[in-house]
């Protein structure tokens, strides 16, 4: 029972910090007479239940969006090798680890009257005047789907990767066309990796905020909007949060739902935590390669009577092409976003008309932006040391304990990250403001450490399945002390992964917005926060210097990380 004993800590912090002010907002929800009274009104108001319709319609549609484009991404990176699938993987990869913020700023640049696109359309004659690109259906999807697509790409790699090769050898010597091969054999077994994705993506856009604020218009606002506006106001207690929980339960029904058809571990990524599946897991498995496979020849075969009739280049074509596509929507917003910051122009425009430093030093003069960054630095880096203590102990107990239910626990460990940032944030404040939290560093530490756990519990498992047990039980053999054979031998062979969790939690307390908008006050403003108040009233290339500063951090930090994966590639 002894490393057990390492998951209490995480397991009380999440049930005080996490669990009971969720059963507290479903309890104001539910208060009053008769206890329905609020939910009534979330589903009779058309305002309501029309944003609510709409937010699942564009939630499928991102994630529908996101599986079309995300598969051949992934099958590319999957095909090429070296430094070519290196580069690719990269690309695909680190605009992922870009705040929401940013990566929707650098789509307002692109989209905006004076952005690049309209420019070029302009210069190559399509229209004369420059087209409203932003604020409508259009830019919300696009801008949603970029931030997602990486997701959706890594979740179907993680099958492909898992793919025996043989199956795909086998059906080519049999005659089956790269088509029929596709179709017939690769879909329907990597059918769970995209079923996954599917999921993630679609549970993630349930929530989504910060996109369709900044790049929809009236007729596009979700109902996570509607929460943020509603605890802006004035306004009676228990509707607000009715509105919470329905958002909640829904996302919860949705994932609920696609556990029992898949098995929860779908959440994070991973296999199963036993060595050996249980029964009714492989059964299911059987049963999803089955239904898979029927499907695809239900609805393939007449398709592929008319595809095959065409050259067998065609198919690798377009896997290139779309996963390029893809590639210039990830990385080219991004680009922009640095090259406008070393612009000389007074105003937002690109190409920039001269080459200047300029709003560099204004970012670093002001004494309101320094404020910010000091402040989301130091309440990151404890925010970061909460999560790692709690969240290395709780992996550490989950994989060497000798546990039941171990599924069930690593699901309430990672649950926080299914659960919509706006229902957390409001949440906590209840329970912030009781504690006087609200407004301090300690309190936004600890609120950014509910979703920084997940991530380290989830990176540090992965690196500790990875450590071959039986050196450990070679020095325990020898006489070691379990202490000593946990610093000697595991502590050492986990040692990347630990490093990756410390830089992950790390970054998203940096990058977090949500609950810092619920949870800061006037006085306590992270750089989030005072850019998320700049780019709904002004844009100029400041915005751009965060946004830079931003990406030059995610990029020395994967820099910093990438000698410490070598050096354990190298000890294996």
């Amino acid at each position: 029972m002894g490393p057990a004993l390492l998951l209490a800590p995480a397991l009380v912090f999440l049930a005080v910090a996490y669990l009971l002010p969720l059963i507290d907002l479903a309890r104001i929800s539910a208060a009053g007479a008769p206890w329905w009274a609020h939910f009534e009104r979330v589903f009779s108001v058309p305002l309501y239940w029309e944003s609510l319709l709409r937010t699942m319609g564009v939630a499928l549609t991102v994630a529908a969006l996101c599986a079309a484009f995300g598969y051949p991404t992934a099958l590319l990176i999957h095909r090429t090798r070296g430094v070519t699938r290196v580069m690719i993987a990269t690309a695909i990869i680190l605009p992922y680890f870009i705040a929401v913020l940013i990566r929707t700023y650098a789509w307002m640049v692109l989209l905006g009257r004076n952005g690049p696109i309209n420019k070029s359309a302009i210069w190559l004659g399509f229209y004369e005047q420059p087209m409203a690109l932003l604020f409508n259906r259009g830019a919300v999807l696009l801008g949603m789907t970029a931030v997602l697509l990486p997701l959706m790409v890594l979740s179907i790699y993680s099958s492909l990767s898992r793919l025996d090769q043989s199956l795909v050898r086998a059906a080519l010597a049999s005659g089956a066309g790269p088509l029929a091969v596709f179709w017939r054999v690769l879909l329907p077994l990597t059918a769970p990796g995209v079923g996954a994705g599917f999921l993630l993506v679609f549970v993630s856009a349930l929530g989504f905020f910060i996109t369709p604020t900044l790049l929809g218009g009236p007729a596009d606002q979700m109902f996570a909007m509607h929460i943020t506006q509603q605890a802006e106001s004035i306004t009676g207690e228990g509707f607000l949060q009715a509105l919470a929980v329905v958002l909640l339960v829904i996302t919860l029904v949705v994932v609920g739902v696609a556990g029992k058809l898949m098995g929860f571990e779908f959440i994070w990524g991973g296999g199963r935590l036993a060595e050996v599946a249980p029964a009714p897991a492989r059964a299911r498995a059987r049963t999803q390669s089955g239904v898979a496979a029927a499907g695809a020849d239900l609805l393939g075969w007449p398709a592929l009577r008319v595809l095959g009739r065409l050259p067998g280049g065609w198919g690798a074509w377009t896997v290139r092409l779309m996963a390029g596509f893809v590639i210039g929507v990830l990385i080219l917003p991004i680009l922009v976003v640095i090259v406008i910051s070393f612009s000389s122009a007074s105003y937002l425009t690109f190409p920039p008309p001269g080459w200047s430093l300029r709003w560099y030093e204004k970012f670093f003069s002001d004494p309101d932006w320094m404020a910010a960054f000091r402040n989301s630095l130091v309440i990151a880096a404890m925010s970061a040391c909460i999560a790692v203590a709690l969240g290395a102990s709780a992996a550490v107990g989950i994989v060497r304990g000798e546990l039941r239910y171990k599924s069930a626990l690593m699901l309430l460990l990672v649950s926080p990250m299914i659960v919509p940032p706006v229902v957390l944030g409001l949440s906590l404040y209840g329970l912030f403001l009781k504690l006087g939290l609200v407004g301090t560093h300690v309190g936004l530490a600890a609120a950014h450490a509910i979703g920084g756990v997940p991530i380290v519990v989830v990176i540090v498992a992965a690196a500790l399945q990875g450590v071959d047990r039986r050196l450990e039980q070679s020095a325990a053999v020898h006489g070691a002390a379990p202490f000593t054979v946990f610093r000697t031998v595991t502590l050492p062979a986990i040692a990347p992964g630990l490093a990756a969790a410390v830089f992950f939690a790390f970054l998203h307390s940096f990058d977090e917005l949500v609950l810092s908008l619920f949870l800061s006050s006037p006085r306590l403003r992270t750089l989030p926060l005072r850019l998320w108040a700049d780019v709904n009233y002004q844009l100029n290339p400041v915005l751009a210097v965060v946004s830079a500063l931003e990406v030059a951090m995610v990029i020395v930090g994967v820099a910093l990380a990438r000698p410490i994966f070598g050096r354990s590639r190298a000890a294996h």
